[in-house]
């Protein structure tokens, strides 16, 4: 895997695919900046080098040119993370833009604006591509979140570059994270998949069957497994389509010796909103009217007592509706777990978007191994798909 550490960038301008879609309040002003910090290490390595650097990104989902997707307000505060003034220009391709990277001097960074701006971007257009390469002497990908999609700056700009382009440190970790978990991984791997549904996760469970001893299986899609079984689940959310598919996961997982984990009890309410009235019910006996809506405190103990076994965690979703006070418990008692456990020696990941806002609010992020920036790009690396982003560097 060819990283910015191969290079020495003194004199060099560096191209870097960041992905700075961050959030912005009606003020523009950025409310996460974990991006572009994200970022960061990648940026000062080639400054430090002696280089210059110039930034591509992409903002929202903008129809044409929008002034409020524009890259414009996010300038003051990448210049702040940074610890240096970040020049702007308002196009990413054409002849201002290649005047302004030629007079870029050493240990100066350029944004461009947002490349979502032409529709040739997300069309991967070749000629567009081209354009963008002119405006760099070694192309860097540190956009992991957009590496799962085949747009020019991601993937087709990297054809210009047959030998200068590598992963920034950020691809970099993300790559040998999953890595640890699918290829590397130290005895007893185990996964936590949660969320609404199993057709989500479906090509997860497909790849990783190989590769893991243990599956535990919360959230909603936890309803599935058990209707399939035969038990009672009253009102709570279930894939009807999907009760063979449940029953033939769980066969393949016996034949191949991993053990799936499901809740035994569940925290039930009698409607979807934190002012329910609540009750402990056996995950199989949830009466008419009623809904599974967190896992309930017989399971958050086996469920820490399967994590203290294993050595490689890997959580993807979380296993009640966290998002409301009453329904946290258990989320917040496997973050509790896998810390435990992370201390203890294993390595954990953590991917997949409802399980990073839930680690980020309870704040378990620097109690794991490593947390993901890209929760599409990293379920299809889950599912064993060959990413293009990834596959344009390496090819």
């Amino acid at each position: 895997m060819k990283t910015i550490n191969d290079f020495n960038f003194k004199d060099q301008k560096a191209l870097i695919r960041v992905d700075f879609n961050v959030p912005l309040n009606e003020q523009f002003q950025v409310t996460d900046t974990n991006r572009i910090e994200a970022a960061k290490p990648t940026i000062l390595k080639i400054l430090r080098d002696g280089g210059s650097v110039v930034l591509m990104s992409h903002l929202g989902r903008p129809k044409g040119v929008q002034e409020k997707y524009s890259l414009k307000h996010i300038v003051s505060t990448v210049s702040k993370i940074l610890g240096i003034h970040v020049k702007f220009i308002d196009d990413c391709i054409g002849d201002k833009v290649e005047k302004a990277v030629n007079e870029l001097k050493k240990g100066e960074v350029l944004l461009l604006e947002n490349l979502r701006f032409y529709k040739e971007e997300e069309a991967g257009d070749v000629h567009f591509a081209e354009k963008l390469s002119k405006l760099g002497d070694i192309y860097v990908n540190d956009a992991f979140g957009t590496a799962h999609r085949a747009h020019a700056s991601t993937t087709i700009v990297a054809q210009f570059f047959p030998t200068n382009k590598c992963f920034g440190y950020l691809m970099a970790s993300e790559i040998e994270s999953i890595d640890k978990v699918l290829k590397n991984s130290k005895k007893p791997v185990l996964a936590i998949l949660g969320g609404a549904k199993v057709s989500s996760k479906i090509g997860i469970i497909e790849n990783i069957l190989d590769k893991v001893d243990h599956i535990i299986i919360g959230g909603g899609m936890t309803f599935t497994f058990i209707k399939a079984m035969g038990g009672k689940i009253g009102n709570s959310l279930v894939e009807d389509d999907k009760l063979d598919l449940a029953l033939e996961i769980m066969k393949k997982a016996k034949e191949k010796n991993v053990k799936i984990h499901l809740p035994i009890d569940a925290v039930i309410a009698d409607s979807f909103s934190n002012d329910a009235d609540t009750r402990v019910e056996d995950v199989n006996n949830i009466p008419d009217g009623w809904m599974g809506l967190d896992v309930g405190p017989k399971t958050n103990v086996g469920f820490s007592f399967v994590i203290a076994q294993c050595k490689t965690i890997l959580w993807n979703g979380p296993v009640g509706v966290f998002e409301m006070p009453k329904f946290a418990k258990g989320t917040i008692e496997l973050g509790h777990a896998i810390a435990d456990a992370t201390e203890d020696g294993a390595f954990s990941l953590v991917g997949g978007g409802d399980s990073v806002a839930a680690v980020k609010q309870f704040s378990f992020d620097k109690k794991v191994s490593y947390v993901s920036t890209g929760g599409g790009a990293m379920l299809e690396m889950l599912e064993g798909q060959v990413l293009p982003g990834i596959e344009a560097i390496n090819n």
